[in-house]
């Protein structure tokens, strides 16, 4: 559902902007995307670089049975939506992992296990629960209504996490993540990177299943990264622009779904899915480019 009552857009981009944080639950639900884009940049950018999104999407769709239990419960869904994504990125960590048959890892089968089982614990849980069921909404798409400030600040200090968390792994990690064997072979201990990499990837999954759901926590943790990462091969700057298009997708999906009727999560999307096509069609025309300058002066000489 929309943020709020479709507002009404006027030729006054002052007022307009003023109207946007005319009531607090705006003003909470600019705070809390706030830390969420941050948060899921900087872990989406790593967890990009290292091949593991579809890790990222099973860690959110286990906030959805998380969040499930906890309202059956009658706890905070926050409280489910966290606790769930940490075991799960735990579980995921610790699984032993082997080779298949033909040479491909089989981690990928482990994440699909853990994946089914986490979406049938969601629906014995909504199917165990005899309250209203308009909730479920929210958990698979999405919502800020009614973010309260105790909600903000619990995202506040989860969402400090993130920084603190990459601070410290950041550099072993980068190694790590860009060639494995090599850093293996210079006393990098990969597991443990692995565990709180993911431990580090279920807190953002979690948090950002809160603004999208947990069926649309792409739009946040992947796209904004990959986007950056088709812009600059420079880590830093690829780091800092995938924060930059994180909060202006969440910022602009915020505005736009308060002027409409229609879904934050839609919008959110949307924007990133835009960004994103924009990066690899401008991607696509440079080496088009390079490879018609290439060819001139061959062209020439012959």
């Amino acid at each position: 559902m929309p943020l709020a009552d479709a507002g009404d857009l006027s030729w006054n981009l002052a007022a307009d902007l003023q109207g946007l944080f005319a009531y607090h639950f705006m003003v909470n639900a600019f705070r809390a995307g706030t830390i969420v884009a941050i948060a899921a940049a900087l872990i989406g950018w790593f967890m990009v670089l290292r091949g593991e999104s579809f890790v990222g999407h099973t860690l959110a769709l286990v906030g959805f049975p998380g969040a499930a239990g906890a309202t059956l419960l009658g706890v905070s869904a926050t409280l489910g939506f966290f606790a769930f994504c940490i075991a799960a990125a735990l579980i995921i960590a610790l699984l032993p992992r082997g080779r298949a048959a033909r040479g491909f890892s089989d981690e990928s089968a482990v994440v699909g296990a853990v994946q089914a089982m986490a979406l049938a614990g969601g629906f014995l849980f909504i199917s165990l629960y005899h309250g209203l069921l308009i909730g479920v909404n929210a958990l698979l798409f999405g919502s800020f209504l009614g973010v309260t400030d105790g909600q903000v600040l619990a995202l506040l200090l989860l969402g400090i996490t993130a920084p603190l968390g990459l601070a410290a792994i950041g550099r072993p990690l980068l190694f790590a993540s860009i060639d494995a064997d090599v850093a293996a072979a210079h006393g990098v201990p990969l597991r443990a990177l692995s565990l709180l990499f993911l431990v580090l990837l279920g807190v953002a999954a979690a948090e950002a299943s809160q603004i999208t759901g947990t069926l649309l926590v792409f739009a946040l943790l992947v796209v904004p990264p990959a986007t950056a990462q088709l812009v600059t091969p420079n880590p830093l700057k690829s780091l800092a622009l995938a924060v930059g298009l994180g909060l202006a997708i969440t910022w602009a999906g915020l505005a736009a779904s308060y002027y409409s009727d229609y879904p934050v999560g839609f919008f959110i999307t949307s924007f990133a899915f835009a960004a994103y096509l924009l990066a690899r069609l401008s991607q696509s025309r440079t080496a088009q480019s390079g490879r018609i300058l290439r060819r001139r002066p061959a062209e020439a000489a012959a």
